[in-house]
């Protein structure tokens, strides 16, 4: 009988302590995180994926090292006279051309985590809204920072010197980005509007084609026929390119800032609200 008891004893499981539901009840549930951490998460998650898919830096760090050195040894000689000279007349272009071509894969990651339904989690959860879409592309704007530092080595490189110093190099990039940001917003809608990445990427292209190649990145637009040349008057990449150049040059003009930041305005005040009417529906 004495070791049968001993057994029983020996066998028993620790009992678990009782749940104090009381106690639980007069605590306090942590404060939500405001909406700087939110944008900062969201921000820090898009630049996460380029760790852990880094072939999307192909298109960032390849094509622009791949257009500046093409086009200038390929037409700097028959436009300019010499790759020298033609330099400072296309840098300015291509940087513009690198970052607009960059925004396109903001919809596309977009598109992408909504497939796989990582964007329902995202709204169940108690944050601001639209932090997950402006946070992203919050993160995007280090990419569009890498896209023209990159473009900027390659001219130092290949002998450009901007006239207005490292100042001015700072002051294009940053025109780049807010350009880029309300640029991005059409990408976005493209994103929610559009069932598939290869839908989105080939609209998206669709869209950046004519307003890209049809402008003064190339060539001087005198050249033109009239019908074309008032398409590049209207045309915003045309602004920002011209607004570039006198920027690198040491010589910006305030009405070309002024025409070249109504472009990023507009196109946030109109494909921001529709972005984020999309964005709440129920897919």
């Amino acid at each position: 009988m004495t070791d049968q008891t001993s057994v029983a004893v020996g066998n028993a499981q620790p009992t678990k302590p009782a749940l104090d539901l009381h106690a639980l009840m007069q605590q306090t549930a942590p404060a939500l995180p405001g909406t700087a951490s939110n944008l900062a998460t969201f921000a820090w998650r898009a630049l996460l994926k380029i760790k852990h898919v880094p072939e999307q830096l192909f298109d960032v760090v390849i094509t622009p090292v791949m257009f500046t050195v093409m086009f200038t040894f390929l037409f700097g000689g028959a436009l300019a006279g010499s790759p020298q000279e033609y330099l400072v007349f296309l840098l300015p272009g291509i940087l513009a051309q690198t970052v607009v071509f960059t925004t396109i894969y903001t919809g596309v990651t977009l598109n992408t985590d909504i497939g796989k339904g990582i964007y329902d989690r995202f709204k169940s959860m108690p944050v601001w809204r639209p932090s997950p879409l402006v946070g992203a592309m919050a993160g995007d704007l280090i990419r569009y920072t890498g896209s023209s530092l990159i473009v900027c080595l390659i001219g130092l490189l290949l002998g450009y010197r901007p006239g207005g110093g490292v100042l001015s190099v700072v002051l294009a990039i940053a025109l780049l980005n807010v350009f880029a940001f309300g640029a991005g917003w059409v990408f976005t809608t493209l994103g929610l509007l559009l069932r598939t990445p290869g839908a989105v990427m080939t609209l998206s292209w669709l869209v950046l084609m004519p307003v890209t190649f049809a402008s003064n990145i190339f060539v001087d637009p005198a050249t033109m026929p009239g019908w074309l040349q008032a398409f590049i008057e209207v045309n915003p990449v045309a602004h920002l390119v011209t607004t570039l150049r006198a920027i690198l040059a040491g010589e910006p003009s305030m009405d070309g800032l002024l025409i070249t930041l109504l472009t990023p305005l507009v196109l946030t005040a109109i494909f921001g609200p529709l972005t984020m009417m999309l964005y709440r529906r129920q897919r």
